[in-house]
């Protein structure tokens, strides 16, 4: 251990050295201080941290924004708890009601109406969020923080906004499903022999999105509002049906089915010893195959103890509405489940279309003269679509044109169907198909935004539009903390003035 350097002795040492080079007078001074001056780092490098950073301004904002159906429709005004209406469904004719005789210098019986007394109540979206003062100072240069909250506030209200209009469900309830039929079939699977409990839970659109294999299903949530109150919402999970056993050996799949749900666009699945089962798959269509060993960790089915697939506080969306065939929609198809839990996919009809479409145009034709404007699929139906156009068959009627000067033929790999031609309306009409981002694989839901030419003195003025009794708006709530808390709402419903002019095709397998 080097003895201390005293200060004197360093004092003298620095003075006999003035007359040497800098870089000695620095070495003499270590190594009077016990130093060895051969290794001591003689560079500032990026690693020592004096260098800048470079930090893009503003934030990235790099989430989907995607929200058609509340951008194309109709925004009107409204007052009070809700809209009311009156409709005339049907003109009753004297005597019989297609048969108009009349004797000579006689008059007619006297025509009756059907009607109906509608009404839709307002219901409040809304979202919140706050920032420190501290956030706010600190992002100064970077961006403007109450600013940039209040936007990306306002798109989630609008997500949730959208998905309301698309798919809250206030009336349709699921209950509880039937119990599962099950089969042990074929040779090749690895679920190891067990005698297996299987229990099956219906889910809307709404429950679809909220329920996921990681997180389990939706059910009701206590939600703490910024003002400290409690409310509960419901998640779009049906109460679970009973349990049915079925034994299996190695190498033979375990496949379930259970008769399909009004309402539903999905189903989870629980399987496991009974009295421990757990969710193993969410599908879109009434039927499933296991063919692994179950996953572990997953939610039990003891957590679904009640139908949680409305909210009374909510309105019906476009797809609930159309899902309420008997109840004011006009057309469903629910295509049945295939053998041992497969399901049924779209057909090709042979001629450049398909047929569970064509048979869902004829049938809205034949009931009520309507035909949808748009076709919102999922990109799974999208691709089916194109699949069952393009098949072998449709061929013929698909043409291509080559540049003679080129001396070469050149094509795009991939196909899309942009329209689908309705020919049950007088002249036809082309039907754009979209992607509708929160549309379930498995349906397909046909709209019409507005009514043929029959219909022209029906006094509706929209098909469909949302009825705002107060638009978008925005409060600043008053400080009582050093934060900025910012609230962005909506008072609104959803009013379907001509429910026979929506269409759904679900449980649809993919292929």
């Amino acid at each position: 251990m080097n003895a201390p350097v005293r200060p004197d002795d360093l004092r003298k040492a620095v003075v006999d050295s003035l007359s040497a080079p800098s870089e000695d007078i620095a070495r003499h001074v270590l190594a009077m201080a016990g130093a060895n001056p051969n290794q001591i780092e003689k560079a500032i490098t990026t690693g020592t941290g004096l260098v800048a950073y470079d930090l893009q301004a503003p934030a990235k904002n790099l989430y989907p924004f995607n929200a058609p159906l509340i951008k194309s429709l109709p925004r009107t005004g409204g007052v009070g708890t809700a809209t009311n209406w009156k409709a005339i469904t049907g003109l009753q004719g004297s005597g019989f009601d297609a048969t108009g005789w009349v004797p000579e210098g006689q008059r007619a019986g006297q025509m009756s109406y059907v009607t109906q007394s509608r009404s839709a109540a307002y219901a409040t979206l809304g979202e919140e969020d706050q920032a420190t003062w501290e956030a706010i100072s600190a992002g100064r240069t970077f961006e403007d923080v109450q600013a940039t909250m209040t936007t990306r506030l306002l798109q989630k209200m609008m997500l949730k906004e959208e998905m309301a209009v698309l798919a809250g469900n206030a009336s349709l309830q699921l209950g509880s499903p039937s119990a599962p039929t099950t089969a042990a079939t074929g040779t090749g699977a690895t679920l190891p022999s067990a005698t297996y409990s299987v229990i099956v839970v219906a889910l809307t659109l709404e429950g679809y999105r909220n329920s996921s294999l990681a997180n389990g299903v939706a059910t009701s949530k206590t939600v703490t509002g910024a003002d400290g109150k409690t409310f509960t919402i419901n998640g779009g999970s049906s109460n679970k049906s009973s349990n049915t056993t079925q034994t299996v050996t190695l190498g033979q799949t375990l496949a379930a089915t259970v008769p399909a749900v009004q309402g539903a666009v999905a189903y989870a699945w629980y399987v496991g010893v009974a009295g421990s089962e757990t969710l193993q798959a969410i599908t879109g269509i009434n039927s499933v195959t296991i063919t692994a060993p179950l996953a572990s960790s997953r939610q039990a089915a003891t957590a679904i103890t009640a139908d949680c697939s409305t909210n009374a506080t909510g309105f019906d969306g476009l797809l609930t509405t159309a899902l309420k065939a008997g109840q004011g929609g006009a057309y469903v198809n629910t295509l049945a489940t295939g053998v041992a839990g497969t399901g049924t996919t779209l057909t090709s009809s042979g001629y450049g279309s398909v047929e569970e479409i064509d048979t869902m145009l004829q049938g809205l034709w034949d009931a009520y003269q309507v035909s949808p404007t748009v076709l919102w699929v999922n990109s799974q139906q999208l691709k089916d679509i194109a699949a069952k156009v393009l098949s072998s068959g449709s061929a013929p009627l698909l043409q291509y044109f080559q540049n003679p000067s080129e001396g070469e033929v050149r094509m795009t790999a991939g196909a899309a169907i942009d329209f689908y031609f309705n020919p049950f309306l007088n002249g036809g009409m082309k039907i754009p198909i979209k992607i509708h981002p929160f549309v379930p694989p498995g349906t397909v839901l046909a709209y019409a935004s507005d009514l043929p030419l029959q219909y022209q003195s029906n006094e509706v003025p929209n098909v469909a539009e949302v009825k705002v009794r107060r638009d978008y708006y925005q409060v600043d709530w008053p400080v009582t903390t050093r934060a900025q808390m910012v609230g962005v709402y909506a008072e609104e419903t959803l009013v379907v003035y001509a429910p026979f002019a929506m269409a759904a095709i679900t449980n649809i397998a993919a292929g």
